[in-house]
């Protein structure tokens, strides 16, 4: 039972892996986050943060013995991918709309 969850654990973080490099380099995004993620680079980088972490969580964790803070820093970093994650899904700050300088993204009319 053991060997199927380092299988089943290796897959997930294998998955994210993927996910992660393909939205840093390409921009593509799985199918369910397409709608919902605005900004996918940094989606990437959070994913591949968050697989960082969880391979500190899960293959280090449960090694018996004194490792140190590793576990619970990987937790702590696959938890705060999830809110970096969070954050990729709101819209990035656009500059301020000035008469002499239009927004590049309203250009005006």
């Amino acid at each position: 039972m053991h060997t199927i969850l380092v299988v089943l654990g290796a897959l997930a973080v294998g998955m994210m892996v993927v996910a992660g490099v393909g939205a840093v380099t390409t921009g593509w995004m799985p199918p369910p986050a397409r709608r919902r993620v605005l900004r996918p680079k940094l989606w990437g980088y959070a994913q591949l943060t968050g697989a960082v972490g969880a391979v500190l969580w899960l293959f280090l964790g449960a090694l018996p013995g004194r490792l140190g803070p590793l576990p619970v820093i990987g937790w702590c970093l696959f938890m705060g991918s999830l809110g970096v994650q969070t954050l990729a899904r709101r819209p990035g700050r656009t500059p301020a709309r000035t008469p002499d300088h239009p927004s590049p993204t309203h250009p005006a009319a």
